[in-house]
């Protein structure tokens, strides 16, 4: 994450909390904060009785909290650990560092570039990489550092390689596949565990392989959609972060059903990524739990 100033004092810290659901957590959490002289600002619980798992996110002023920021982690932990709960804990003093993957497409990084340069986006993009030069210009024209690093199937492993390179020294804690059009390796998966998202159209597993729009077209679909999930080492199937859809009709064709699924793949993608970078994502299970902002 980069540093970045916080234009209105104190920052404020958002805590990501989950665990088996028991009595008294909230009273419990709020009482702590309160006790150390924190002005909660948000807070938002779910609970799941199937599985008996409850998940919060809670954010609270700094200004005037009684407990260090350097010691907060630990201290919080104590609570948390008495309750059987995980936590995380995220400043808002400091941005996720987002590197950006893409191919050929560059809908879905332009999109994102455009997003971030109006600061929709609260995030710091360090560089993009690439396996092919055909989005340098846009990258070049953002002023952002291109990595054109080509793959084949014997090449993989040394390409993976050469790019985690990139992301370890450009401290990049999220990686966004906006278009990839690569299978990642089940060791780059496990590097950014939970860390990396992509998007692809929502057709799956009805039309699997290549021209799904030609395959949806011909089967007269009245919907197409976008899902934008977590990497996992099982090929799309992580865990759902945001989706949505957009009508068509018989007077769509193959050409009006792609340009209607990049621009939904595009928006759906920016969501699940500020999901993400604004810390509104709990996972469990292969599921989410996505609070509202």
């Amino acid at each position: 994450m980069s540093e970045i100033e916080f234009p209105n004092g104190a920052p404020k810290v958002t805590a990501l909390i989950q665990g088996k659901d028991t009595k008294g957590i909230i009273a419990t959490i709020t009482n702590w904060i309160f006790d150390h002289s924190g002005n909660i600002v948000y807070l938002d619980q779910h609970t799941d009785p199937v599985e008996d798992m409850f998940f919060m996110r809670i954010r609270w002023d700094m200004d005037g909290f009684e407990v260090p920021r350097e010691n907060l982690d630990e201290e919080f932990s104590k609570v948390c650990w008495r309750l059987g709960m995980a936590h995380r804990l995220f400043f808002s003093d400091r941005k996720k560092t987002v590197a950006i993957m893409v191919s050929k497409q560059g809908h879905c990084l332009l999109d994102l570039l455009y997003r971030w340069r109006s600061q929709q986006l609260a995030v710091e993009i360090p560089c993009i990489i690439s396996n092919h030069e055909d989005l340098q210009d846009m990258a070049g024209y953002y002023n952002i550092p291109f990595h054109h690093l080509p793959v084949t199937k014997e090449t993989k492993r040394e390409q993976e390689d050469q790019v985690l390179e990139i992301l370890k020294k450009k401290n990049v804690d999220t990686v966004v596949l906006a278009r990839y059009m690569q299978i990642l390796t089940p060791k780059f998966v496990a590097a950014y565990r939970n860390s990396i998202i992509n998007i692809h159209h929502s057709f799956l597993p009805a039309f699997i392989g290549a021209d799904p729009y030609l395959q949806a077209f011909k089967r007269g679909v009245k919907i197409i959609g976008a899902t934008s999930h977590y990497v996992t080492e099982e090929l799309d199937q992580g865990p759902i972060i945001y989706q949505d859809v957009v009508s068509v009709t018989h007077r769509d064709n193959v050409q009006t059903l792609k340009r209607k699924g990049e621009d939904i793949e595009k928006v759906v993608l920016a969501r699940a990524v500020a999901m993400h970078t604004e810390n509104r994502v709990l996972i469990h299970n292969g599921k989410t739990v996505v609070f509202g902002g």
